[in-house]
């Protein structure tokens, strides 16, 4: 409707970022994601790679590949947009912070990930939880639930370190 409006594009997309949100909240995934890949094309083509509302719909467009288990593209979308983050808005930002977080997810909750892949993981997560509490304070949502995946990617990295005792 907004677009037979001709509503401007900015506004289209937040409607249609909401109604990704929408549809996750109600289990609709799958529509979720397509929606997000679209919001994150067309932030790519309105406002360039170097935006912060590119890397927030990257971020997105992550998270909800991530919970579909596809982490491959999980992590590709991330190895992308985590260095735009990075300069663009700084190591204690918010979305850095988060989009490294779901990278680390999606490294360590691989069933195919490597040894190296659970290294990383651990080493990613240790980095952003230094500096989600020096920025943000221990008791921040994201500052826990980062370390909560900090203890998760030790124990995996511990069980695949361990060798496993057969017979």
């Amino acid at each position: 409707m907004r677009r037979r409006l001709g509503a401007p594009e900015e506004d289209i997309l937040a409607v249609q970022c909401n109604l990704a949100n929408s549809y996750d909240l109600i289990g609709r995934l799958e529509e979720a994601t397509r929606l997000r890949r679209d919001v994150y094309s067309a932030r790519l083509n309105l406002n360039g790679e170097e935006h912060e509302e590119t890397l927030r719909a990257a971020n997105n467009l992550a998270g909800s590949l991530k919970q579909l288990r596809r982490f491959d593209e999980t992590k590709s979308v991330l190895r992308k947009t985590i260095p735009v983050a990075r300069r663009l808005l700084g190591e204690g930002d918010r979305i850095t912070l988060t989009m490294r977080k779901i990278f680390a997810d999606a490294l360590y909750r691989d069933d195919d990930a490597t040894p190296d892949d659970l290294r990383e993981a651990v080493t990613t997560l240790e980095d952003a939880a230094r500096i989600a509490r020096r920025v943000l304070g221990g008791a921040h949502p994201l500052t826990m639930a980062i370390a909560y995946d900090l203890q998760k990617a030790r124990a995996a990295r511990a069980a695949r370190e361990t060798p496993s005792r057969s017979k």
